[in-house]
């Protein structure tokens, strides 16, 4: 008995696999929005806190650093939003789903920064600048390990599983 190896994704057409991929990057950016304004906001009240006037000079450019990528971030994730209300129904999703990827990934790249960042400023100020350096590098060696070396290694994963079913 044959077995049909054939995707869904092979029926489709054009317009359904640009539909589809940009209906997928908007979840992946509902996640990441999620992600990025709970900590941009988090970064907002920082400077109210009863004990940041404490903070050293060192710890304010850290927490500048973490708050601008944040905003930076926050920008980037939600512009596909906007790029879709500006072309609204004039048949430009192609376009509008490379726009969304690039800005996806770029935010990611600024939220990377300001996780890291954010992990150094309340480890240095917590703890002491000498755990807070190891501990905010293997914090950035974990994100990149996720979100860039994991992936980049696995892109080949539906070929493996096409090779087991046939």
């Amino acid at each position: 008995m044959a077995v049909d190896t054939t995707s869904r994704h092979d029926k489709e057409t054009e317009k359904q696999r640009w539909d589809r991929n940009f209906a997928d990057l908007l979840q992946e950016l509902r996640v990441a929005q999620t992600g990025v304004q709970i900590l941009f906001a988090f970064l907002l009240t920082l400077p109210f806190s009863s004990g940041f006037p404490q903070a050293t000079a060192f710890q304010r450019d850290t927490y500048i650093v973490a708050l601008i990528s944040a905003a930076f971030a926050t920008a980037m994730i939600i512009s596909p939003v906007a790029f879709h209300r500006a072309l609204f129904r004039q048949g430009r999703k192609p376009e509008l789903v490379r726009y969304a990827h690039k800005m996806a990934t770029g935010g990611l790249f600024f939220m990377l920064i300001s996780m890291v960042s954010s992990v150094l400023l309340i480890t240095d100020y917590v703890l002491h600048w000498k755990w807070a350096i190891p501990l905010t590098v293997i914090t950035g060696l974990w994100f990149l390990t996720l979100w860039a070396g994991l992936p980049l290694a696995h892109r080949d994963w539906a070929d493996d599983d096409e090779d087991r079913d046939s």
